[in-house]
């Protein structure tokens, strides 16, 4: 078993799939309306036939109070693998992300917490 699908609650799919391309580096995988939204995932360029995260809208009533609460507790919707955090972090501070934690070495590991601009907060993740 494997995981093939997970999922981060965006506001605007546009907007998202603009910062999920545009400044993290994902690439489109799938862009299928449905109704007024569409299916729209996006993979990373090192494994385009691997995991795709999809871009859901966040329409549904639970989503707002679920996205503060985590937002509001700093706890991230999804983490993503980087070669090099710190890098990471100033490439895309260098473009304007906004971070609510800077690179933090615990043990073999080292994160950051970046603010999507959806909605979420993401951890990018190294080591261990």
């Amino acid at each position: 078993m494997k995981i093939h699908l997970t999922s981060v609650f965006v506001e605007n799919q546009d907007e998202a799939l603009r910062f999920y391309t545009d400044v993290l580096g994902f690439v489109k995988k799938h862009d299928v309306p449905m109704g007024t939204d569409r299916w729209l995932t996006v993979v990373s360029p090192e494994d385009p036939e691997g995991t795709e995260l999809l871009l859901e809208p966040s329409g549904h009533p639970a989503v707002r109070p679920y996205r503060t609460a985590l937002v509001r507790d700093g706890i991230p919707a999804a983490s993503f693998a980087v070669d090099d955090v710190p890098a990471e972090f100033r490439r895309l501070r260098g473009l304007g992300v906004r971070f609510t934690q800077e690179p933090v070495a615990a043990g073999p590991v080292t994160t950051a917490v970046l603010d999507d601009t959806c909605g979420n907060l993401i951890q990018l993740v190294h080591g261990g």
